[in-house]
């Protein structure tokens, strides 16, 4: 077996890109960090580095070791950290895969619910946007969007819970010639130029683009970009218009109104998957309870 220690210092002496400079980030002496080197050498059989006029640089195979490594050691890092909580009593956490505005609005109450059970818990919350990496562990509560049109989605090992039915709004400058009205329909917005905030195709943007379909055309977009905070400041900038759901306006930055939209009105689902296992689990209630509860009182966007 690998020693991971020797792997941490082959990663610092690659990252860093000398063993000078990688002594600086270790706190290591030269002559320590060297005897890792080659004691690594030896231990997988591989030239490590190569002499580079004074110095030297890693070969293609430790590039690649070190590259490999990251997984290994952040899963060692993980049960570290699990060994430091069993130590000190520390053993309940509670894994939280959402959307972005689902994280930004609902997770700070949902937390806060599940610590008040359990004053130790510590939460782990990664994004479940297509372009997101996992989280490090498998996912307690898992919050979905879905489109209502397609089949549902159900998860291996976990059961569904709809939260709520959500129809998103038209998302207009003020100064827009359609501001006034209280309703957009699907066909006003034909000839606009589009901001588009989901350039990885999740079910909002296919709820988006059916919508427009039904109302006989294609959106052209100004701009495209997985970042709906990012594509409101581009509509106040007057770059065009765009659709989105009321969690994701609760924050509305000025110059900006939201109309509600007809002919079709686009709706989406969005779902809590939570892991069987943990269904009884006190802080996975508690955090389901919240959010179930944010879901029904969650304003319209006007």
């Amino acid at each position: 077996m690998l020693n991971p220690q020797r792997l941490r210092v082959l990663q610092a002496v690659v990252a860093a890109g000398s063993i000078q400079a990688a002594t600086r980030n270790l706190h290591y002496s030269p002559a320590t960090i060297s005897q890792h080197l080659s004691a690594l050498a030896r231990e997988t059989d591989l030239v490590l580095f190569e002499r580079d006029g004074r110095g030297i640089r890693p070969t293609s195979a430790a590039q690649h070791l070190a590259e490999h490594a990251a997984e290994a050691l952040a899963g060692l890092d993980r049960l570290a950290r699990l060994a430091e909580d069993l130590r000190h009593g520390r053993s309940t956490h509670l894994s939280i895969a959402c959307f972005s505005s689902a994280s930004q609005q609902w997770l700070p109450d949902a937390i806060t619910a599940a610590r008040r059970v359990e004053g130790e818990l510590t939460v782990e919350v990664s994004l479940n946007e297509p372009h997101a990496a996992p989280g490090p562990r498998p996912a307690d509560i898992d919050i979905r969007n879905e489109v209502p049109e397609e089949a549902e989605t159900h998860l291996e090992g976990y059961t569904r819970e709809v939260l709520m039915l959500e129809e998103l709004h038209a998302v207009l400058p003020a100064d827009h010639d359609l501001a006034g009205q209280s309703s957009v329909r699907m066909s006003q917005l034909s000839q606009e130029m589009w901001v588009d905030h989901d350039i990885h195709d999740s079910p909002t943007g296919r709820i988006i683009r059916s919508a427009c379909q039904a109302a006989g055309y294609s959106p052209v977009f100004s701009a495209r970009l997985d970042d709906h905070h990012a594509a409101l400041s581009l509509i106040r900038a007057g770059l065009g218009i765009t659709v989105l759901p009321p969690l994701a306006l609760l924050d509305m930055p000025e110059g900006l109104v939201v109309r509600q939209l007809s002919d079709p009105t686009p709706v989406r689902r969005i779902v809590a998957h939570v892991r069987t296992s943990q269904a009884s689990s006190p802080v996975v209630v508690a955090a389901l309870s919240s959010l179930q509860h944010q879901a029904t009182t969650t304003p319209p966007s006007s």
